[in-house]
């Protein structure tokens, strides 16, 4: 889907690749020992098609088909069964038989033998049939039942061996009973099936060993379903891994082979266990286990993972409830993506603060050796569920809310009351403070105030308290909407003059009733022109400023006025400016003039200033002219030069928009363009004022003015805030290292945010200042000082406490897939403006592959090294940095302003659609009335 105010989609890059998910697992080969393509003493070469050992006869039962894996969903090639339908009575000509068959059951050897591959000799009694004559080894089995010894599902599982055996040994299909035998299939001539680029799949047991005896297996991690049963979600469960026997990756090119012959296989030892972590049994934790498939067909090089093996997305429909904590105890949230209503039990809802990984690891060397990072992404105006309780709102009166008087923490659940509730522990920073008197009250057995469940400061992770006077550094100013709009030849001839106009229009009777609302508009091209709106006038009445190198604001009292004043004259303007201008060749854009002019009439009331910007701005305060590399390739530009491209031209809007942060005036532009505007450099203003970037190129006067309208109304109808301050306070151990988002950051602390809504996510990077201890919690706060439209001032404050831990596989089971890979998405889009592209990519790819490496090398020491393991937790992440690597921001191929404007879209994204974002939701069209 597109994003809101983004480009519209266009082709596909030229270098799409549908099987791209499939080639690039290839780069996540942890510990794979360098093994021969061939343990056996024989010459390297086909199996013999034949084998030599009698072919068991197979019960009658139904089994699936097997067929070519697709990496597409959807339906199979024509004639082609899929998996869990019955095969037809009779079976496929010859010529139709698939080059693979499938069978869960494992040969005794690859040539039929027990021997060396190459040799003739009969195997060891063995209880494991033997494949079909003129049939090649299959990856995977498909049989209806449960286990190896009777036929089972398609398996992901950890495969089992036999002596020297290849994995999943075929099998043809089952006759009916007393039927002919099927014809068998020889060989096709022509070049050796597999060649010196394929290893010899040797277990981890010697070669002359005894087949060990066939156990039974539990279900396999990833299944298939039923003969002609509905596929089921994907899944992973916990299973007993066999420490022994799992199939070695089988991806060694055919130039890393060494000449000769092939060098004795070797057993890579288990990785030593950390200090302090538990013995890493198989069915410790949950995880997810990819087998690759063994050969190719004709032509197709190495081996790769099956497409259809590798873990996807399953939406869901239904709404879980999720409280927040249970038992005393943190209860982990639910994903990002899905809908949940939560019920908030002590900790924060998951929509207000969010956490990477939900048991906090006692020192940062644990932390490191993890891999993953540590930081708290808030959003302390998201939206609630309509079915959740609203936050309760409470005032302590003139005497304020209960604070530490060291950290000034706010009074939250966590807080312990001791001494008969006259003195209470500070969760943050462990300093005990005398109640106040009026808030005393004796405690229970329970050690808790008796009063806890009565007053939502002590029993809800989220409140807002209503501000005192010390938080006022002036009075609440009322709700302002000033609106700039760009009237130069261009801006007029495409249409966005009109289709601005249309949209502020229609969006005036949506702003926030009330006598305090303010409004305001100005146009501007080489000059800035203000309006006079007041209902004395008969008509609306024109000022014009020249000089756009000082700017000066005429009469600000009389530019800015009360809304319910000026509406009959705001509405007659804004149908006459298209008609005004409409001769205009004026071809100059004065942008950061016309912003200045506009900050100068708001100066006295903040608010928001909405800029409708149609060309490259190249008049005036901060003029801009295209840049000499937007000229060349994009490619060559945005791989040498990405700090000069994407990154502002000079300090000029940075200065100006540092201005307007500290008189709480927020700037969101709209950006209705057919050519190159340089967003790099325009988006500073937005994005030091906690406002926002709006992109539609190539504008359309027939298309985007429905949805520049959609997005102006939520732009000035969703809940949001004015003149903010924000603080995250921790507890002793862990403090809050950076903040990222669309904010002004003058001290340390805290952060301004001149506006913020229920849009804007800020991420918050935690940093160890001190160790831990074992089973205590660790606490964090987000204080939001805000006013809101109606011009009341409030202190929303959110709680969030987890639980610290010593244990590495606690921190892997307990990590937040969502929240992760929204801090890489935001980690790529600050580093893009300052390393090249590969740098980035490389960088991202990294990230992951250091998370699997640490969690397979430490948690997963039991199973084969060839073997890839995913946490259960993380299984989908893989899958999110491929799509990210591929999505507009990181790619080659995109434009410069795309590329910046995607960055600006990054930072301040919620966790919710970081993900569809980069790899979009699926929706059905054929039953959108019915839902």
């Amino acid at each position: 889907m597109a994003t809101p105010g983004g480009p519209r989609p266009g082709n596909l890059p030229p270098n799409y690749n549908p099987n791209s998910i499939a080639n690039n697992m290839q780069n996540l080969q942890i510990n794979r020992p360098n093994q021969p393509p061939n343990s056996g003493g024989g010459p390297r070469g086909p199996p013999p098609p034949f084998g030599h050992q009698p072919r068991p006869q197979p019960q009658p039962q139904p089994q699936s088909q097997p067929f070519p894996s697709s990496p597409f969903p959807g339906a199979p090639p024509p004639g082609v069964v899929p998996r869990g339908a019955m095969p037809p009575p009779s079976g496929p000509p010859q010529a139709a038989l698939p080059p693979f068959m499938a069978s869960n059951r494992p040969t005794s050897g690859v040539s039929g033998g027990g021997g060396p591959p190459g040799s003739n000799q009969p195997p060891p009694s063995s209880s494991r049939p033997m494949a079909p004559p003129g049939l090649r080894p299959g990856p995977f089995s498909t049989s209806p039942g449960g286990g190896p010894g009777h036929g089972g599902p398609l398996s992901n599982g950890p495969p089992t061996f036999g002596q020297g055996g290849m994995q999943g040994g075929p099998t043809n299909p089952p006759r009916p009973s007393g039927g002919p035998p099927p014809p068998r299939q020889t060989m096709p001539p022509g070049p050796p099936l597999l060649g010196q680029n394929m290893q010899s799949s040797i277990g981890s047991q010697s070669m002359n060993a005894p087949p060990r005896p066939v156990q039974p297996q539990p279900a396999p991690p990833f299944s298939a379903p039923p003969p002609g049963g509905i596929p089921p979600p994907f899944s992973a469960q916990g299973q007993s891994i066999p420490p022994f026997g799992a199939q070695p990756w089988q991806m060694q090119s055919r130039q890393n082979m060494p000449p000769g012959p092939p060098p004795p296989s070797s057993v890579s030892p288990q990785p030593p266990r950390m200090i302090g972590m538990q013995p890493s049994l198989p069915n410790q934790q949950s995880m997810a286990t990819i087998s690759p498939t063994m050969g190719p067909t004709v032509g197709t090089g190495p081996s790769r993972i099956d497409p259809n093996q590798i873990p996807r997305p399953i939406p869901s429909s239904s709404i879980l409830l999720h409280e927040t904590r249970q038992g005393n105890q943190a209860n982990p949230p639910p994903p990002a993506t899905s809908e949940f209503i939560a019920r908030d039990t002590g900790n924060c809802s998951p929509r207000y603060m969010r956490c990477t990984i939900n048991q906090i690891p006692c020192t940062s060397d644990l932390l490191t050796t993890s891999g993953m990072p540590l930081a708290l992404l808030v959003q302390p105006l998201a939206l609630p569920h309509p079915s959740e309780e609203p936050i309760q709102v409470v005032d302590f009166g003139e005497s304020g809310p209960v604070r530490c008087s060291r950290c000034k923490g706010y009074i939250n659940p966590f807080m312990k009351f001791i001494d008969q509730g006259k003195r209470f522990i500070c969760n943050f920073c462990g300093f005990t403070d005398e109640t106040p008197r009026e808030y005393q009250c004796n405690l229970g057995p329970d050690g808790r105030r008796r009063d806890a469940d009565e007053r939502p400061e002590l029993c809800r992770g989220t409140v807002e308290f209503v501000a005192t006077r010390e938080f006022l550094v002036r009075e609440p100013m009322p709700a302002v909407f000033f609106f700039l709009v760009d009237v130069s030849m261009n801006a007029i001839q495409t249409g966005a003059t009109a289709g601005a106009c249309s949209a502020i229009s229609r969006v005036v009777a949506d702003l926030p009733e009330g006598p305090k609302t303010l409004v305001g508009i100005a146009t501007f091209d080489s000059t800035i022109h203000f309006y006079n709106l007041k209902r004395a006038l008969q008509q609306p009445l024109m000022f014009l400023v020249p000089d756009i190198h000082d700017v000066y604001t005429p009469l600000p009292s009389d530019v800015v006025v009360q809304l319910s004043e000026c509406r009959e004259h705001l509405d007659l303007l804004l149908e006459s400016i298209p008609t005004m201008f409409q001769n205009n060749k004026t071809a100059d854009s004065a942008f950061g003039a016309g912003m200045k002019g506009a900050f100068l009439a708001m100066k006295n009331t903040g608010g928001k200033l909405l800029v409708f910007q149609s060309v490259l701005p190249a008049a005036g305060i901060g003029a801009l002219s295209a840049r000499e590399a937007e000229g060349r390739s994009n490619i060559s530009s945005g791989e040498k030069e990405p700090h000069k491209l994407l990154q502002p031209v000079d300090k000029t809007l940075k200065t100006m928009a540092i201005e307007f942060a500290e008189y709480q005036v927020s700037v969101d532009v709209f950006i209705t363009t057919q050519s190159y505007v340089d967003i790099a450099s325009v988006s500073v203003v937005p994005r030091t004022t906690g406002g926002q970037v709006y992109y539609y190129h190539p504008f359309s006067a027939l298309s985007d003015p429905a949805k520049l309208y959609n997005d102006l109304r939520w732009n000035v109808t969703r809940p949001q805030g004015f003149e903010a301050v924000m603080r995250v306070r921790c507890s002793q151990g862990v403090q809050a290292e950076e903040y990222f988002g669309n904010f002004c950051k003058r001290i340390p602390t805290d952060i301004d945010l001149p506006a913020i809504d229920c849009d804007k996510t800020i991420m918050v990077t935690l940093k160890h200042d001190d160790k831990m201890q074992d089973g205590t919690e660790c606490a964090f706060q987000c204080a939001l000082l805000y006013t809101s439209v109606y011009g009341q001032r409030r202190i929303r404050v959110s709680t969030l406490s987890l639980p610290c831990t010593t244990m590495l596989s606690n921190l892997f089971r307990s990590a937040d897939l969502d929240t992760q890979f929204s801090c890489f998405l935001k980690q790529a889009a600050i580093e893009i403006p300052s390393s090249p592209l590969v740098q980035v990519r490389e960088q991202v790819t990294n990230l992951c592959i250091n998370i699997l490496h640490s969690y397979r090398k430490f948690c997963a020491t039991v199973s084969s090294s060839g073997q890839l393991i995913l946490p259960e937790a993380l299984k989908l992440l893989p899958l999110y940095t491929l799509a990210l690597i591929k999505s507009i921001g990181l790619r080659s191929d995109g434009r410069i302003d795309e590329r910046s404007f995607w960055i600006n879209y990054v930072l301040p994204l919620s966790t919710q659609l970081a993900i569809p974002l980069v790899y979009p939701r699926m929706i059905s069209v054929h039953d959108l009335n019915s839902k």
